[in-house]
């Protein structure tokens, strides 16, 4: 630590985001990231996998929440002891990329792609994928998060390229490639299939039509088979029909047209409303109708009658609930379709596809009638075409989930296409055995939705039809005869016979062939299709690191990985892709500990989307409250549980208001004590980081709130690293966030004197002690979750540390490894007693809200009922907090309620038991207005109550106390569990007065604070009260400046011409106070007090020493800080004749002051010329204006020039030389508490 440098003085207020930026600035100056990782080579390896996200979009509350969480567990990781490595990585390749590129180059299929060549198409790829990487960057890096963009990894790197052969190659040595046609899901609009998991990622509710056909039978003239489909573009490929062999079907006569018809018995509904609309001929099994030839709706296919098609066949996957029980098959748009006909024999897998569409989804050849038209637009013109020719029975719609494509937003359609597939079904067991050895957190994932989709793994279609990926490295005959697969360039080469290029994508592989080893055969070609870029990604934690070809140890060191992190979705994508690939190669998960989070929703329930603008962005929130603020909003909520959130961004500012001022408002009040011990005592304390010499003394001397916040806060070591290394950082944050609560709401309240050293010298540096322990290590404890405020905190604590051999690095924060437990300091019967009376304070505080009573007004009584002596005991050992905090004269104790006639009574919530309960909530209602006291206290206990069958829980009613039967008017109950707490409410003259004077003691310190002052500052309070407050300022002068320590006297004693540092008139009750403070030793304070309260009015008539330039935004222009003026002042020299900026340096000074970091922006005079070359002498007292690059036009609003800089200012000389220190900047943003402060800072420029 650094023993010789001093505590400063903490301001009273705080621009967390402008803090945090400067926090950035000294990181970056100690290089705090790269240096923490040289300490911490030779520990042990702690390995984590960031899962890659694309760089072609901006990073949203997913990515940083899931970055957050990675961070977290990271920074808690090397603070353990271990030395850990974060890389980021990108992915891309595949459609995300491609999708940009066809449609700002207008490509709408293959041909267009064949026209301007692969080279060329990936070429435009390759410039956009890191479009927004430096967006990226800046996001991340200002959110906190600690991570290697320079090592990153990218999937395109030809490194990670080769080692993506390398595995694929394994998986073909296993026998556990194939190619073959199945019907998958296909997007049109990418041209490519899509795997299973793929698909679950976007299914939309959509209404599509929905028509029954008729299907007039061969061997029975007049009676038509029907059947239902809502994609009717498939009837053109109709070969069959299919019935399930065990059901019943009927054939009807439809009364209102004497048609005849068969379709099962259960989906008669489907086409009848009632009964009476039809007549029933005939009921037999489904299994009859096998074999029963019918009349094609189209002659498209007629060939195939020879193999057995236009026939009805059976199986058991048709349904009962939905249709009318005869299900068409078009077998290469359907996978139980292909499989039934594949089993009559209509189709096999090696015969050209009944497949009339071609890549983007339009109609080819045969089907003449409706050629070059997509599918989805066919629909109605099929309906149509069908209805002429009275085969149309019904035409409706019906609004369903139908999948879409993740990445272009449109319909998919299922389509049989040739693939290569990695074999999955039979080794899901493999897979099942992999996941069980992982730790998940929560681990509802894993078993439920992760582990469902496991059992129901199917084969994996890795391969796309597209063109910037990875090559699948297979080289082939045209019949596939004869195949190759390749595992390396070094492979490549020695199959080839010739060099292989550095760079592995298409346009440098496809054109290499590789001899047949069959005499007279063709050369082998490689095959067209990339890798799906899912393969890529669960490639990452060999490919990263270029495994087998280069570092091979530092692999074997760090595989599995200790942890990875994403959102619940990769459920059925990366994480499914990691334990797929890992499983089949290496029998085993490729990580250790998973932390799966929710979705981060719209504050409507809604996907967030930029089209609705229906949340903030994300940079505008770091912005207004600081990135350390948006991080504990996200730990601490449910999303961390994998349940969803609604982002509210008051969540973000109430954090702020409930955590994190309290938090620096106790730190500040440490370091002032802390300066006032050295300016009034001469003694400049010096702590250790440990409560020292505890072990051996006898802790039942010390003040019992020591031994209650020292115990607390080594219970909450404990507990921390606990549920830290289970990675349950959803009980962590809470926990720590009360304890918050706990070090300012309670010690820190209870402990106010004593650390102001208004009790015994030795008692206050004491109390000093134990308040530094206390902070030192919550700011070390909350270090991972919110870096900034930690690290703000520990720059200046770090001066009281007391010098240590044992500290090797305490440059930053998060140098510094977790604190360890020292258990003598745990006290669990001291922790439980303060637990007991923090109880009764908060009943009794909640009895005086109930009767409106403010705590300044003292009261006669509190008493308090426990069954248990023990519970009483402690809680006498404590009264005089109990009775400070109350403000009560006496403290009663008992066991036996009978005595005091309390009595429970419970309400129902009617709002909402009536919504949940409707007709049962009379009932209900009754009983619960009829519970006894027991069963109530049984309620309270247990959280709810079980009445007429139902839970109810103790929130759906209301609980409320009777003391004395109603007849004690003085007296206010409040119970929680077994504590019931009882006040006396009725309060004499003498502490009505109190009251009062209380009360003007508080108008007193709201003024104090309101002119900034700090305990230290010597003042004399002046008042002047309406005569009914005479008496009692009269009798309480003693009580009020022993309270605010400060002379008081009547205003009228002071000279009419003194100026006070501030004065304001205030009402209690029905009086009227005066309250004027004057600052002792300054005759007037008229200019630090306009620097104190901002004040943009003119400055000093004489002109700033140093060259300055006056700044203003432009109208169009938006600072990230709304907060903040927008009028400044940049001085261009400071001390006079040094320093001089240049242009680029006046625009990196214009971001810092206006908060403009990432947006483009010119400075440009009232003419709209824009400054190119900064020449101080030429600017010097001018105003130049801040406005949008793309905007030539003069500034909207104009300021004078030539008259002085906007801002307020102080001229400083000493040493020969002279400087200027602006008081505010931007207008109305003060940069100084006082005068003196500044005086201070401009002295340390010269």
């Amino acid at each position: 630590m650094a023993p010789n440098e001093h505590l400063e003085q903490v301001s009273e207020s705080i621009n967390f985001p402008l803090a945090e930026e400067n926090i950035l600035a000294f990181w970056k100056k100690v290089d705090a990231f790269q240096s923490c990782l040289k300490q911490s080579k030779g520990r042990p390896r702690y390995s984590f996998y960031d899962g890659p996200p694309f760089a072609t979009g901006l990073p949203h509350y997913g990515h940083i929440l899931a970055g957050t969480i990675k961070d977290v567990v990271t920074r808690f990781a090397y603070q353990s002891g271990f030395h850990v490595e974060r890389r980021f990585g990108w992915d891309c390749h595949g459609l995300p990329i491609e999708y940009e590129i066809d449609k700002m180059l207008g490509i709408t299929g293959p041909e267009d792609v064949a026209k301007m060549g692969i080279k060329a198409y990936n070429d435009e790829c390759r410039k956009i994928v890191m479009k927004y990487s430096g967006e990226w960057e800046t996001v991340i890096t200002r959110l906190g998060r600690w991570i290697d963009f320079k090592n990153d990894y990218k999937t395109l790197y030809p490194t990670f390229m080769e080692s993506v052969w390398f595995i694929f190659k394994e998986l073909w040595n296993r026998g556990l490639v194939y190619r073959g046609y199945l019907v998958m899901p296909y997007s049109t609009a990418c041209c490519t299939p899509l795997s299973n998991f793929e698909v679950q990622q976007n299914y939309k509710e959509v209404v599509d039509p929905a028509v029954i056909v008729n299907f007039p039978m061969k061997s029975k003239p007049g009676v038509s088979l029907l059947a239902w489909t809502t994609t009717p573009w498939t009837l053109p490929s109709n070969v069959a029909l299919c019935v399930h062999p065990d059901y019943d079907y009927v054939h009807v006569e439809e009364i209102s047209t004497s048609k005849q018809y068969i379709l099962m018995e259960a989906r008669l509904e489907a086409l009848f409303k009632k009964p009476d609309d039809y007549k029933l001929i005939s009921k037999f099994p489904g299994s009859t109708l096998k074999g029963e030839e019918y009349e094609p709706l189209f002659d498209y296919y007629i060939e195939y009658k020879e193999k057995g098609a236009f026939r009805v066949l059976t199986d058991g996957y048709v349904t009962q609930d939905s249709g009318v029980g005869i299900v068409h098959q078009a077998p290469y748009f359907g996978a139980d379709d292909f499989r039934v006909c594949k089993a009559a024999g209509i189709v096999s897998e090696d015969q050209k596809p009944i497949c009339p569409i071609d890549a983007k989804g339009r109609f080819i050849l045969p089907v003449k009638d409706f050629e070059g038209q997509y599918v989805k637009d066919a629909d109605k013109n099929i309906i149509t075409h069908l209805k002429n020719k009275g085969r149309l029975v019904n035409a409706s719609t019906i609004k369903h989930s139908y999948p879409f494509c993740w990445r272009s937003d449109t319909p998919l359609i299922y389509r049989s296409v040739p693939s290569w597939f990695i074999r999955v079904e039979e080794y899901r067991s493999a897979l099942l055995k992999s996941c069980a050895e992982t730790y998940w957190v929560p681990d509802f994932v894993k078993e439920k939705r992760f582990g469902n989709w496991l059992r129901e793994a199917r084969d994996w279609a890795v391969s796309r039809s597209r063109y910037w990926g990875t090559p699948i490295p297979i080289w082939a005959s045209e019949d596939f005869e004869e195949m190759v697969c390749i595992g390396s360039r070094e492979e490549l080469k020695l199959h080839s016979g010739i060099e292989s290029p550095a760079d592995l994508h298409r346009e440098f592989v496809d054109e290499i062939t590789i001899p047949s080893k069959i005499p007279g055969n063709p050369p082998l070609r490689r095959i067209p299709e990339v890798f799906d870029c899912w393969f890529e990604s669960g490639s990452m934690p060999y490919a990263q690191v270029h495994y087998p070809f280069e570092n091979e140890d530092a692999f074997e060191e760090s595989f599995p990985a200790d942890f990875i992190a994403e959102g619940v979705d990769q459920t059925r994508g990366w994480f499914y892709t990691l334990i797929v690939i890992s499983s089949l190669i290496f029998g085993k998960a490729p990580f250790k500990n998973l932390v799966c989070n929710g979705l981060v929703l719209a504050s409507d329930g809604q996907k967030m989307s930029k089209r609705k603008k229906n949340y903030p962005d994300p940079m505008e929130i770091v912005n207004k409250y600081g990135a350390d603020a948006l991080r504990l909003y996200l730990i601490n909520s449910p999303v961390v549980r994998a349940e969803n959130l609604r982002f509210k961004e008051e969540g973000v500012r109430d954090l702020l208001k409930d955590v994190f001022l309290p938090w620096y408002n106790a730190y500040r009040f440490f370091v002032q004590n802390m300066i006032r011990v050295t300016k009034e005592d001469g003694v400049e304390l010096k702590f250790s980081p440990i409560m020292e010499g505890s072990s051996g003394s006898d802790k039942t001397e010390w003040n019992v709130m020591d031994r209650w916040i020292l115990s607390a806060t080594q219970s909450l070591i404990s507990w921390f690293k606990q549920e830290m290394a289970a990675y349950r950082l959803y009980t962590v944050v809470p926990v720590l966030v009360k304890f918050i609560d706990q070090l300012t709401n309670w010690y820190v309240r209870l402990n106010r004197r004593r650390l102001r050293g208004e009790t015994d010298t030795k008692d206050c540096y004491k109390a000093l002690e134990v308040f530094f322990m206390v902070l030192f290590t919550l700011t070390r404890l909350m270090a991972p979750f919110t870096p900034f405020i930690t690290e703000h905190i520990y720059q200046n604590l770090k001066k009281a540390v007391k010098k240590s051999d044992n500290v090797e690095f305490d440059e930053s924060i998060h140098y510094l490894m977790n604190p360890e437990v020292q258990e003598g300091l745990i006290d669990k019967e001291v922790e439980s007693a303060v637990e007991g009376m923090q109880k009764v304070i908060e009943l009794g505080r909640l009895a005086r809200d109930r009767r409106a009573l403010p705590i300044k007004f003292p009261l006669p009584e509190v008493i308090v009922v426990h069954a248990s002596e023990e519970f009483l005991g402690q809680v006498k050992g404590l009264q005089n907090y109990i009775l400070e905090e109350l403000n009560v004269r006496t403290l009663t104790l008992s066991s036996n309620k009978a005595a005091y006639d309390v009595h429970l009574k419970a309400q129902p919530n009617h709002q909402r038991l009536g919504l949940k309960y409707k007709v049962e909530f009379k009932n209900i209602a009754n009983v619960i207005k009829s519970l006894s006291d027991t069963e109530i206290e049984t309620c309270l206990e247990k959280k709810g109550v079980e009445i007429c069958g139902k839970w109810i829980e103790l929130d759906e009613l209301f609980v409320t106390y009777d003391v004395g039967a109603g007849n004690s008017k003085d007296l206010e109950a409040a119970c929680d569990g077994p504590v019931l707490v009882i006040l006396n409410t009725k309060a004499d003259q003498s502490m009505q007065d109190e009251g009062v004077a209380r009360e003007i003691i508080n108008r007193i310190q709201k003024l104090r604070k309101k002119a900034r002052l700090v305990p230290t500052d010597k003042v004399t309070v002046y008042l002047s009260e309406d005569k009914t407050l005479v008496r009692i300022v009269k009798e309480y002068t003693e009580y009020i400046q022993n309270a605010v320590k400060a002379t008081v006297l009547p205003l009228s004693s002071c000279a009419k011409n003194v100026q006070f540092l501030i004065q304001e008139d205030f009402q209690i009750k029905e009086s009227k106070l005066s309250v004027a403070i004057f600052k002792d030793g300054e005759s007037a304070t008229t200019v630090s007090s306009e620097i104190l309260n901002g004040s943009s009015g003119k400055g000093p008539t004489e002109d700033p020493f140093c060259k300055y330039v006056n700044l203003v935004l432009d109208e169009g222009m938006k600072s990230s800080n709304t907060q903040l003026g927008r009028k400044g002042v940049i001085l261009l020299e400071n001390p006079v004749g040094k320093s001089n900026l240049k242009t680029d340096q006046l625009k990196t000074e214009v971001e810092n002051l206006f908060s403009l970091h990432g947006r483009s922006f010119r400075l440009c005079d009232e003419n709209g010329a824009t400054i190119t070359n900064l020449q101080a002498d030429k600017l010097n007292r001018k105003t130049l204006y801040i406005c949008k690059l793309e905007d030539n036009k003069c500034p909207t609003k104009k300021v004078g020039q030539n008259n002085g800089p906007i801002v307020k200012f102080l001229n400083i000389s000493a040493k020969g030389s002279k400087g200027t220190v602006l008081l505010e900047n931007p207008v109305g943003n003060p940069a100084f508490q006082s005068e003196q402060d500044a005086k201070t800072y401009g002295e340390s420029l010269l």
